[in-house]
């Protein structure tokens, strides 16, 4: 089932369009849920007047469910694939409307939602709805045993080695599924007519010709793993052999794995690298924080340090003062005043030490308390970078063999050069 989406302004022409019996057999207003009106247009007005307390302009989402030609869809069918659009794209507590057309003999709907929270009165972020929307179009096809269009069997089945770093992050693969990867077999056999172009077409989806121990021609895919020919395309090996000639001239599967082996790891370090890079990139402005702060903080030390020592200083002086000489000296000597002075002044100098300490600690931890603040935020974005590296490889590792798997993370453990120059942000 084909989705498109869009997310719209103008309520009234998308009501107007919706219910246009002129270039439609049949519109059939099936559902309007969460509005205050049950008319169409005034549901779509209800949306635009609540974005008005908005920043949204594109109040809107509307998408369109539309079957393979000669498919019959009920309407609990079409229900449940609306249903799973909302799941996916958070939309569920949305107010929503649904129709359907029926025009040259077949039957789609459109399914809209308000895209406005009116509890918090902003606009629900819908990130990725084009992609997260093909991947459910995608899972109705092999549910329904329905023939994947060519452009979704090359969206979902391509070759991992020409991914790039975003593709694979966002990356949702069927893997190893046995209908979606027989019909991507067939579709690059009726595509081609000679060994070369079938080769190509192989390569385009991440698979490669070998030959195989009894099987005679396989695939092999980017992960190593090994398909029959004769199962995958429906054909006898006579019939393989008159387009591909004789099976012993390929390579062997274990040299087209060892092949793929070295290939995998060298991309896989490359994106790595480049996940790593754009992270520097985004822990540059902390440590230039950090930076600015160990500066800012020893400045006020050594400000506070001077002062103390200014002031104690002056403490001192008036202690010395307190000390009188000559005739008025000789005499608190004899009383025992002298004693009791410089007594006085020792208990005097130990609370001003202790004050000054106490002082510097409480800078100290102030200081500590505004590191911690942006430590905190270092530590989430290296937590977040480790998150997504190892995502990352989870998503390529998935449904591989244990062995390869140990062998890609050593080949990914080795530092590159660059790794080398840059190998931890200095916290």
């Amino acid at each position: 089932m084909l989705i498109k989406a869009s997310q719209r302004a103008s309520g009234t022409e998308l009501a107007l369009h919706l219910l246009n019996e002129k270039d439609n057999d049949h519109v059939e207003v099936h559902a309007i849920n969460g509005f205050m009106d049950d008319d169409l247009a005034s549901a779509f007005k209800e949306v635009e007047a609540m974005a008005r307390g908005t920043r949204c302009t594109q109040y809107l989402f509307s998408v369109s469910f539309n079957p393979p030609k000669d498919a019959q869809v009920s309407t609990e069918e079409f229900e449940d694939a609306i249903s799973r659009t909302a799941q996916k794209l958070k939309l569920d507590d949305q107010p929503y409307a649904i129709v359907f057309h029926e025009k040259h003999g077949r039957r789609h709907a459109h399914a809209v939602w308000s895209r406005i929270d009116s509890q918090s009165m902003t606009a629900i972020n819908l990130p990725f709805y084009k992609n997260r929307l093909m991947e459910l179009s995608k899972e109705l096809y092999l549910e329904h045993n329905w023939e994947l269009p060519k452009g979704h069997i090359d969206r979902v089945l391509r070759n991992p080695f020409n991914f790039s770093l975003e593709e694979w992050q966002q990356a949702k693969r069927f893997d190893n599924d046995p209908k979606l990867i027989r019909q991507c077999l067939q579709s690059c056999w009726t595509n081609s007519d000679n060994k070369p172009a079938f080769e190509a077409s192989l390569k385009e989806h991440g698979f490669y010709l070998a030959k195989g121990d009894r099987r005679g021609f396989v695939a092999v895919d980017w992960r190593g793993e090994v398909y029959s020919l004769s199962r995958g395309t429906g054909l006898k090996t006579k019939a393989l052999q008159e387009r591909l000639g004789d099976p012993k001239e390929l390579r062997s599967v274990d040299e087209v794995r060892e092949n793929l082996d070295q290939s995998l790891a060298n991309k896989l370090q490359n994106h790595l690298q480049a996940v790593r890079q754009s992270y520097q990139h985004r822990f540059a402005p902390l440590v230039k924080r950090k930076d600015a702060m160990k500066a800012q903080h020893g400045i006020e030390r050594q400000k506070l340090e001077k002062e103390q020592q200014e002031k104690r200083a002056s403490e001192l002086q008036q202690q010395k003062a307190r000390l009188r000489t000559g005739v008025r000296g000789l005499w608190d000597r004899v009383t025992g005043k002298r004693a009791q002075i410089i007594k006085q002044n020792e208990g005097q100098t130990y609370l001003s030490l202790k004050r000054d300490q106490e002082a510097k600690d409480a800078l100290i931890h102030r200081q500590l308390e505004q590191r911690q603040v942006l430590q905190d935020r270092m530590d989430a974005l290296q937590a977040e970078q480790n998150r997504d590296m190892e995502a990352f490889k989870q998503a390529v590792f998935s449904n591989m063999p244990d062995e390869k798997i140990h062998a890609l993370e050593a080949a990914l453990n080795q530092p590159t050069q660059t790794q080398e120059q840059s190998h931890t942000m200095e916290m």
